[in-house]
C-alpha cells in the first residue's frame, strides 16, 4: 500500500513538472486546455439543492469568460462601462484588487468579456474585446500592453475578438490573422515580437489555439476561416494546414469557429456549431497534408467546448440559437453513440471520470456519467443568480466547482468528505 502511494504521488509530481515546462500553468479549460480537470476525491453524488455554496462574488463586470484558479488566487474578467476589466480575488473570496487592461468590443452582439486569463508564474495575460493584449502582474499592475489589432491591420469579427492567450516557452501568442500575419509571438517579459507567421489571407475566429508536442516538436492548433493550421511554437512557421471549408461543404451554416480542438496521439479532431460539419484529422510534423480519418455532421457544439473520455468525445449539438441536445461519439470510428435532449445544451468539462455540465439557457448544473449507450445523469441543481445566457465552461480547482453567469460567480464545496 505504501510502495503504491509513492508510486502516484511521483506520478502527478511528473505530471506536474512537464506540464509546467511544456506551456502556461493555468488557464483556459485547464490542463492542456482538455476541459479535464485532475482531481481527485470528489463528490460521486450531490444534494438535492447542490453542493454546499463556499463563497460568491458580485460585480465582478459582464462576461462569459471562466475563472483562472492558481495556487493562490482566482481571476476573472468583465465588462464595466465600455472597459474590460481583470479582477482578482484570495481563495477565499476576498477581492485583492482591479485592474482596467482595455476597451470592450465594439460589436452589437454579446460583446461582454470573454477572455480567459493567462497566468505564467507572477505574470497574468488577457485580450481586451477590442484586440488589446496587456501583461498585468500577480499583485494587479499593469507591466506592457500592445495593441496588436490595429498593428496588424486586423479585421474586427462578426462577434469581436475572443481569444485566451496561449503562452508558451516564455512566449505569448495571439491569432491576428489578415494581411500582416496569420499568428504572432510576443516576448512574455516586454511584449516584443519574437516571430510572425506569414499571412494565409485569412481574417481570425474565435477559437483558444491548442499546444501539443508531436515527435518532440511543439506544435500550435488552430482554426481560421478554411484551414486548420498546425504553427510551429518556436519559429511560427506553419508545419501543416487542413482545408475544414472543405469538409464542410456539404453542410450549412456560417463560418464560426468556436471549439479548442482536441489532440491524441497524431490525430485532431474539430467540431463547431451552426450546421457545420466536425473532421478527425490526421496530421504530421514533417509537413506533409494532413489527411481526412472521418467526418461526422452530428456532433457540433454551439460555445459549449467538447471532452474526450477514453475513447468517447462528449458534447452537444447546435440546433439552433435557443436548443441544443447531448451527444456522444466514438473516437476511433465516428460513429454516433446516441444523442439525447436534457433540457438545452451547455457547456461541458470533466474531473475524476465524471462530466460537469453548465446548461445554457437555465442555468441546470448536472453531474453525468460517462456512459456510451446514455446520458446518464447523476445530479443536478439549478444556478440561482446573474443575467444573459450561461455560457461561462466550469471550472475544478482543489474540490471547488467555480461557475460564472453574467457578473456573478459563485464556488461549490464538491470535495467528499
Amino acid at each position: 500500500m505504501k510502495r503504491s502511494f509513492i508510486k502516484f504521488i511521483m506520478a502527478i509530481v511528473l505530471v506536474t513538472i512537464a506540464f509546467n515546462s511544456f506551456g502556461q500553468e493555468f488557464g483556459w479549460r485547464g490542463p492542456g486546455r482538455t476541459g479535464i480537470y485532475n482531481e481527485t476525491g470528489l463528490l460521486k453524488t450531490w444534494p438535492a439543492a447542490g453542493p454546499a455554496l463556499i463563497w460568491e462574488a458580485e460585480g465582478i463586470g459582464m462576461g462569459y469568460s471562466s475563472a483562472t484558479v492558481t495556487n493562490v488566487a482566482v481571476y476573472i474578467t468583465g465588462v464595466r462601462g465600455d472597459k474590460d476589466v481583470l479582477t482578482a480575488f484570495t481563495q477565499d473570496g476576498k477581492k485583492k484588487w482591479d485592474v482596467e487592461y482595455g476597451t470592450m468590443s465594439k460589436v452589437n452582439s454579446y460583446p461582454e468579456s470573454r477572455c480567459t486569463p493567462t497566468v505564467l508564474k507572477d505574470k497574468i495575460f488577457v485580450i481586451s474585446g477590442s484586440g488589446e493584449l496587456s501583461c498585468i502582474s500577480t499583485s494587479g499592475k499593469l507591466i506592457w500592453n500592445i495593441d496588436y489589432f490595429t498593428k496588424y491591420k486586423c479585421t474586427v469579427p462578426r462577434f469581436g475578438v475572443s481569444e485566451s492567450p496561449l503562452v508558451v516557452d516564455n512566449k505569448v501568442i495571439v491569432t491576428t490573422g489578415g494581411p500582416v500575419a496569420a499568428m504572432v509571438a510576443f516576448n512574455a517579459e516586454n511584449g516584443k515580437v519574437v516571430w510572425e507567421t506569414p499571412s494565409l489571407n485569412e481574417g481570425m475566429q474565435y477559437v483558444n489555439p491548442l499546444l501539443v508536442e508531436q515527435n518532440g516538436k511543439k506544435v500550435i492548433v488552430t482554426n481560421i476561416p478554411t484551414w486548420i493550421i498546425g504553427v510551429n511554437a518556436a519559429d511560427g512557421k506553419l508545419i501543416w494546414k487542413f482545408n475544414f471549408g472543405s469538409v464542410n461543404a456539404d453542410g450549412k451554416g456560417g463560418k464560426n469557429y468556436i471549439h479548442t480542438p482536441i489532440y491524441k496521439d497524431g490525430f485532431v479532431f474539430s467540431a463547431n456549431g451552426y450546421g457545420q460539419t466536425s473532421a478527425k484529422i490526421k496530421v504530421n510534423t514533417d509537413g506533409s497534408e494532413p489527411t481526412l480519418v472521418w467526418k461526422n455532421p452530428d456532433i457540433n457544439p454551439h460555445v459549449g467546448g467538447m471532452v474526450l473520455i477514453g475513447n468517447y468525445l462528449y458534447s452537444s449539438t447546435h440546433d439552433n440559437n435557443n436548443m441544443g441536445r447531448y451527444i456522444c461519439v466514438d473516437w476511433n470510428t465516428g460513429k454516433t453513440m446516441w444523442i439525447t435532449l436534457w433540457n438545452n445544451k451547455g457547456s461541458i468539462a470533466a474531473a475524476e471520470g465524471l462530466l460537469y455540465i453548465f446548461e445554457e439557457k437555465g442555468g441546470n448544473v448536472v453531474l453525468v456519467r460517462p456512459n456510451s449507450e446514455k446520458f446518464d445523469v447523476i445530479s443536478s441543481f439549478k444556478f440561482p443568480k446573474g443575467e444573459g445566457p450561461h455560457w461561462s465552461h466550469p471550472v475544478i480547482d482543489k474540490g471547488r466547482l467555480f461557475l460564472r453567469h453574467g457578473d456573478y460567480m459563485a464556488v461549490y464545496n464538491i470535495k467528499a468528505k
